[in-house]
């Protein structure tokens, strides 16, 4: 028995007809895992699930959620923080079936379905040593990261995941298909660089891919009362490193790993992790003073494959622990940025959380104001607290504590906001995040969406 008192059942069962895929209702096996995404802070009941299986399904459901008049999630990933990738009472368009990946290694370029995970897209793109720019852990989704921007280990070199989309194929909120590309559809590629799920469901990516197969990465780790040196140094550090040399600053709690020295697992530590996406004897020259300073008290620096980065954090990410985050770009990494950095640390109660800094540069920053719509082409430190804990009794508190920790940060804030780092925040937010795109984004909205089906997102309003 569906939810959704206003469908009739003979609608359900129509379109239970025409999906090649599944379709899950709440009483259905299978349906709670189904509408569990990543943030153990989300919990939906969706009146329907359709597991799509390829276009045909994707197509169908929308139709269906149209003329139905249905709330809409779409999921890639499911990775989001905030959680639009499932909703209550109305429909969940699930592409984590969509697996598709072609690698081409002649022209370079790879297209992926919607479904697909960084990790999965770097195996097939490895095997050719070839790669290009996604996040820092596999299990995030290619779609949602990619429409957000993408910022991640390579972005320094060949820019942001966003920026190496070559093609994108769509199904908009009227049902139809399309393919977007620098001639076919230009405003709506435009607007799926940046503009994050407002203007349809992407069922497939195509990206340009880099030679790269190796990189030297890894992870240095001082105590925590270390931290204001060890960031000081790390901003002088990044001032002028090349555009094949990322570094994050973090403060977290050191895991069980081998390159943890014996009695600091389990403890607060300050550590810069770091890739170098070139040759491996440049990288541990250009590493030496990072390598050197300190000295750390933990070390792992080695030529490694690029996909073996990419999982080093994966245990960081795991699955249903409770989350919630506040991001922001600053205006620069002063030192009362991080002496605020620091005292806001040290009141964290959760062993789980991390606050991180991002530094973002090089090719992604060369990239035209307005040449796609990434709305925080400007920015360069992207500064984010990960509350993260396991116990909801505590929710409240640590909700409460990482609001506190943000609006402490924001005299020192440039006014944008990364769009994949973003919770239910508010509409002024959401205009931070798209900043001089936004009103772009509203025209393309109303061209494209106009009844704004598609709003469980960080969503632009049609202009009117």
């Amino acid at each position: 028995m569906t939810q959704n008192l206003s469908v009739e059942r003979v609608h359900y069962e129509e379109l239970r007809g025409r999906t090649g895929g599944e379709l899950l209702e709440p009483n259905d096996a299978g349906y709670d895992a189904a509408r569990k995404v990543w943030n153990g802070m989300i919990d939906r009941h969706p009146a329907i699930i359709v597991r799509c299986t390829g276009v045909a399904d994707v197509i169908n459901a929308v139709d269906f959620a149209r003329t139905q008049n249905l709330v809409v999630a779409v999921r890639g990933g499911g990775h989001g923080v905030a959680g639009n990738a499932v909703c209550d009472d109305g429909i969940v368009i699930d592409t984590t079936r969509m697996k598709g990946i072609r690698v081409d290694p002649l022209a370079r370029t790879v297209r992926a379905q919607a479904g697909v995970t960084w990790g999965e897209l770097d195996r097939e793109t490895h095997a050719f040593g070839l790669a290009t720019p996604g996040g820092v852990v596999t299990t995030t989704g290619i779609a949602g990261l990619t429409l957000g921007g993408g910022i991640g280990w390579l972005s320094g070199m060949f820019g942001l995941a966003c920026d190496n989309l070559i093609s994108a194929d769509v199904v908009t909120a009227d049902g139809r298909f399309l393919t977007a590309d620098a001639s076919q559809n230009p405003d709506l590629f435009w607007g799926l660089r940046g503009g994050s799920g407002n203007l349809g469901v992407v069922t497939s990516f195509e990206y340009r891919l880099h030679s790269l197969s190796t990189v030297f990465a890894g992870l240095v780790l001082h105590p925590l009362a270390k931290a204001r040196e060890v960031f000081r140094f790390y901003r002088d550090f990044i001032s002028a490193v090349p555009d094949e040399l990322t570094a994050y600053a973090f403060l977290f709690t050191a895991p069980e790993a081998p390159f943890v020295p014996e009695g600091m697992p389990g403890t607060p530590v300050a550590a810069v992790a770091f890739c170098y996406a070139g040759p491996v004897d440049e990288g541990e020259r250009a590493l030496r003073p990072l390598l050197e300073f300190g000295p750390p008290a933990g070390v792992v620096a080695e030529a490694m494959p690029y996909p073996a980065l990419q999982s080093m954090f994966d245990a960081s990410a795991t699955p249903g622990m409770l989350n919630y985050w506040k991001s922001d770009f600053l205006r620069e990494l002063s030192d009362d940025a991080i002496d605020t950095i620091l005292e806001c640390h040290r009141s964290a109660t959760s062993p789980l959380t991390q606050v991180f800094i991002e530094h973002v540069h090089g090719a992604a920053l060369r990239i035209a104001r307005g040449e796609t719509a990434f709305g925080a082409r400007g920015a360069s430190y992207n500064f984010g607290i990960v509350s993260a804990w396991t116990d909801p009794a505590e929710s409240d508190g640590q909700i409460r504590w990482t609001r506190d920790f943000a609006q402490a940060m924001q005299p020192f804030s440039s006014g944008a906001v990364y769009v994949n780092y973003l919770g239910e925040e508010g509409d002024e937010r959401v205009r931070a995040a798209y900043g001089e795109s936004y009103d772009r984004l509203a025209a393309l909205k109303l061209k494209y969406d106009p009844a704004n089906l598609f709003h469980l997102n960080q969503n632009v309003r049609p202009a009117r």
